[in-house]
């Protein structure tokens, strides 16, 4: 596997390329914020610590950074990326849902219960883990800080996520739903509650949704989610190497690697290829070629490795741990894209949730840039977007 990483990128020569490049950058760095950015997150299990934007109408998670070199900017008719005085990118799209002044009968705030991620709605239906707060924590999680500051409640049930997901659907424009949960002790892991919760958020909205959770003890699980309409299934095993995982994710490690393959070869088989899918985080430590040949092995099965770069989280253990640099993580999506664009896998295959939504990777943008489809229109070569040295 030594040459996997060792090929020269092309040349960026396309806007997507360009694009991707800068989107790359911020996600490394970050972004300086000069002007309100209304959309943000911190805490929870999804792209926490972020602010959600529209970048050339790509959507797009990037960290805040007051030291980052490059600022958002107000302009007369939105916003602007900028660095060193020279606008890069146009900014939109980042005003606050409207469905989030709105609360249930009994007073639940809706924004309690369900968050817009751009303009897909997500919630962590279980906001509990029983890896929290004990020896099997996971590293980069921070489940239960949204939970202790009070931004988000315990438990939503299927009634309320429906009521939501009209709401966000109607007055805001979400087109999915992505529903994930900490993990549970009980042998379905969470997966069946979570079902239910999807199946009532199609009945009431009919957006196509995503559910994430744990290899279940017993796969005819996957049948029962299935069974309640879910779409998509996100089973995520973080990272692909053993030693990494035993580090960071002890109880995922303890759970096994061949243990997800398993569990994922049986999701495609009752979702259809690309309609699982698995978070593949880069910056933990991890060798880089093991995971560029392992997401190999799980395209090959169907499977959609949505590789993104760590986000540390204010209040997870790895709070302190940067952000991994542009220079490693392109490589990476670059092989990872070859893969998916041969096996035919991106956002459209995955129909809803994190590898639908792309917001925070750049590995589709790589992919459309490096794998164009025959009826992409344009011609002529772009300029190179000049990004600057690192501070």
């Amino acid at each position: 596997m030594t040459d996997l990483l060792t090929e020269a990128p092309p040349s960026f020569r396309t806007s997507e390329a360009r694009i991707a490049e800068l989107i790359m950058e911020l996600q490394a760095v970050g972004l300086r914020m000069e002007t309100d950015l209304e959309t943000t997150r911190t805490g929870g299990a999804g792209p926490s610590d972020s602010g959600m934007l529209w970048i050339e109408g790509v959507p797009v998670t990037v960290p805040p950074n007051s030291a980052s070199p490059y600022a958002l900017r107000a302009e007369d008719d939105g916003q602007g990326v900028y660095r060193d005085g020279v606008k890069l990118a146009s900014v939109s799209g980042t005003s606050r849902p409207r469905f989030y002044d709105l609360t249930t009968a009994d007073g639940v705030p809706y924004h309690q219960i369900a968050l817009l991620h751009l303009d897909s709605l997500a919630s962590t239906v279980v906001q509990a883990c029983n890896y929290w707060g004990n020896s099997d924590q996971c590293a980069f999680c921070g489940i239960g800080v949204s939970l202790a500051s009070g931004r988000t409640i315990a438990r939503k049930t299927p009634e309320m996520l429906a009521e939501v997901a009209l709401a966000a659907r109607d007055l805001d424009g979400a087109v999915d739903a992505t529903l994930t949960t900490g993990s549970s002790v009980a042998p379905d892991r969470g997966a069946l509650y979570v079902s239910r919760c999807a199946e009532a958020v199609k009945n009431a909205a009919g957006l196509p949704v995503e559910v994430q959770f744990e290899p279940p003890r017993d796969l005819v699980v996957l049948e029962q989610v299935r069974d309640h309409g879910v779409d998509a299934v996100g089973i995520h095993v973080e990272s692909f190497d053993p030693a990494v995982l035993a580090q960071v994710a002890p109880g995922k490690f303890r759970t096994g690697i061949d243990t997800y393959f398993r569990t994922w070869e049986r999701a495609v088989e009752l979702f259809g290829e690309g309609r699982v899918s698995t978070y593949v985080i880069l910056g933990m430590g991890e060798d880089p070629e093991l995971t560029v040949e392992m997401c190999r092995r799980a395209v090959d099965i169907g499977v959609y490795p949505f590789v993104v770069p760590l986000r540390p989280v204010a209040g997870s253990l790895m709070a302190d741990v940067p952000a991994p640099s542009r220079e490693y993580t392109e490589p990476i999506y670059r092989k990872v894209a070859g893969f998916l664009a041969q096996r035919g896998l991106g956002p459209e295959t995955a129909v809803a949730g994190c590898a639908r939504c792309q917001a925070c990777s750049s590995l589709n943008l790589v992919q459309k840039a490096d794998h164009p489809s025959p009826c992409a229109s344009g011609g002529g070569a772009a300029p190179l977007l000049q990004i600057g040295p690192r501070p």
